[in-house]
């Protein structure tokens, strides 16, 4: 009973003996079997039902794509099969939760729960040591979480395939850029690199707040937090964005800003309305010959039109060919984060008093 109430001081290691890290693993293992075996049944599960739902998609798009831009009745019947294939998974919403989830009942609880309970200090009186202890219990797990959230993530990227296709616009199907806020961190790296910034936010909450449960709320609030930040302001910034007054662009580029000038002004809301009205009535008369092509085809007229009457169509954007160094470069400071949150941990473990 004394080693379970007797308070544990950092300087309390130095006359330990340490033991052989190989004899950690066991004890980590089954203390954290269950929530372990936990994250790889659901992503297990969920990367199932995507095989078999995307497989359905990818025959549709198949179909589809063999249709090319027809307009029958039977290559739209085919596009609608496409376009209307499980939509609710279509954006990556219902999925965005995955990683803090992972992090906030897995990260937040294994440094969070030994301080509530109490049975810190049995294992810092251990002959393995207290930082070595939050060390080899942090690193493992956090390894254990990221490596199936990659694995997973080859499961996104394969689903989500016709989704980002080239011709999808010219047929008139379902595209997104490869930046599409509710995908980009879905494949690629990017979502292992989430999940073990979630793994490692929940780590350093419950070391500092001590209590499970409210460490679990503040990893989802930092989380959601730091996911808002990188979508909305920084991962544009990656790269220095592209400037082109061409009015086509390829529809895997993500665009961050379109505007008018004339003279080197910039015009207003109003002002460019006014000038389309009037270029659309001029260059899509009905009644006069040259017209068709489409929607599209129409919005290029009036582009040119504008052109030849000094106005300016701008747009800033970052090409889709940007797309895996901005994977490798938001999975690399969230990397350096992971690693930085961990450092903290281990280091308020080897610190602090109990």
């Amino acid at each position: 009973m004394t080693a379970l109430t007797t308070q544990a001081h950092p300087e309390s290691d130095a006359g330990l003996r340490p033991l052989p890290w190989r004899r950690m693993a066991g004890v980590i293992w089954r203390q954290h079997w269950f929530a372990l075996t936990g994250v790889v049944v659901l992503l297990g599960a969920v990367a199932v039902l995507l095989w078999i739902v995307g497989t359905t998609i990818h025959q549709s798009y198949a179909n589809a794509l063999a249709c090319g831009s027809s307009g029958s009745p039977a290559c739209q019947e085919k596009d609608l099969a496409f376009l209307g294939s499980y939509g609710f998974l279509s954006n990556g919403i219902i999925l965005q939760p995955l990683p803090v989830l992972i992090g906030a009942f897995i990260g937040a609880p294994l440094l969070a729960r030994e301080m509530e309970t109490g049975t810190f200090r049995y294992a810092w009186t251990q002959g393995f040591g207290r930082w070595r202890w939050a060390l080899a219990k942090v690193v493992s797990l956090a390894v254990a979480v990221t490596v199936p959230a990659l694995l997973f993530s080859l499961v996104l990227s394969w689903y989500y395939q016709p989704y980002f296709a080239d011709d999808n616009q010219s047929l008139g199907l379902t595209q997104y850029t490869p930046f599409f806020p509710g995908l980009f961190d879905l494949h690629g790296v990017a979502f292992a690199g989430w999940t073990l910034a979630a793994f490692a936010i929940g780590a350093l909450a419950g070391m500092l707040i001590r209590r499970v449960v409210p460490a679990i709320a503040a990893t989802l609030a930092v989380y959601a937090g730091l996911a808002f930040a990188a979508a909305t302001l920084l991962r544009e910034q990656y790269l220095t964005p592209l400037l082109t007054t061409s009015p086509s662009l390829p529809g895997s580029a993500w665009v961050l800003g379109q505007w008018w000038t004339k003279g080197g002004v910039t015009l207003g809301q109003s002002a460019v309305e006014q000038a389309i009205n009037s270029a659309w009535l001029k260059v899509n008369n009905p009644t006069q010959s040259g017209g068709g092509g489409g929607k599209y085809a129409d919005y290029l007229r009036v582009v040119r039109y504008l052109g030849q009457h000094g106005y300016t169509y701008w747009t800033r954007y970052q090409p889709g060919s940007r797309f895996w160094p901005f994977q490798w470069i938001e999975s690399g400071w969230l990397l350096a984060l992971s690693v930085l949150f961990i450092a903290a941990a281990v280091w308020l473990v080897r610190r602090r008093a109990a």
